[in-house]
């Protein structure tokens, strides 16, 4: 088994995890955990790169010796995990977390 195969089902294994996404920087996906009826990993693969773009400028804007080694983005719903590379994007989705409750 590749590294890749193994970190991917690595990351599978936590509980919230929804999907994982990997995709150049054209949007084009390279693997993907979302099923080929799901358009899901296809609209992830679409709207993802251009904000991690940027982000990227963005951050090399406020500090040109500095560059964009990870992007979270949390909403209400779920949990984007951005992880950007030279050529590839590995996009992480998770559902919301059960909260603990608190014990009386």
């Amino acid at each position: 088994m590749s590294d890749i195969e193994e970190t991917i089902n690595r990351i599978k294994t936590h509980k919230s995890v929804q999907g994982i996404v990997i995709c150049n920087n054209d949007g084009q996906i390279i693997r993907s955990t979302y099923g080929t009826e799901s358009k899901e990993g296809e609209n992830i693969a679409r709207t993802i790169p251009t904000l991690a773009a940027k982000a990227k400028s963005t951050v090399r804007d406020l500090d040109p010796n500095n560059e964009l080694t990870f992007l979270r983005i949390k909403s209400k719903n779920n949990e984007i995990m951005v992880a950007p590379d030279k050529e590839f994007l590995l996009i992480v989705v998770q559902g919301p977390k059960e909260e603990k409750k608190e014990e009386e």
